[in-house]
């Protein structure tokens, strides 16, 4: 089973990959020119660990908090690609997980299972 997270959120854009048992992680600087090539930004993480869009499980969103241009845009190559490839996501916030200390990439599809997170729902958090 192969997750990819995404966050643009925040500073950083990350992707995390967890291929199997091992875990992978990219990070871009949040820009507009990243935004603009987010889908080019996340084929080419993929093409380097052997893998393309459609060898994608399930994909997991940041809604948030953060900033309002790298939620809606993250949120958009989400749901194209769910559209497209009939790829389930799961959108988080670590907000909702608690006052735990598992706030790493690679916990949260285990803690959207744990937290029930529901599937294909949107809901951003923005900072005004």
């Amino acid at each position: 089973m192969n997750n990819l997270i995404i966050d643009a959120a925040k500073d950083k854009i990350n992707l995390t990959l967890i291929k199997n048992e091992n875990i992978y992680n990219i990070c871009h600087e949040n820009s507009k020119t990243n935004y603009e090539k987010l889908t080019v930004l996340i084929n080419n993480f993929l093409k380097v660990y052997g893998l393309t869009i459609d060898k994608i499980s399930k994909l997991y969103v940041n809604r948030g908090p953060g900033s309002f241009a790298g939620i809606r845009n993250s949120f958009a190559v989400v749901k194209g690609i769910f559209v497209a490839k009939n790829i389930d996501y799961y959108c988080f916030s670590f907000d909702d997980f608690g006052v735990l200390n598992e706030y790493k990439y690679e916990n949260v599809p285990n803690l959207c299972k744990k937290f029930k997170i529901k599937k294909n729902l949107l809901k951003p958090i923005y900072i005004s």
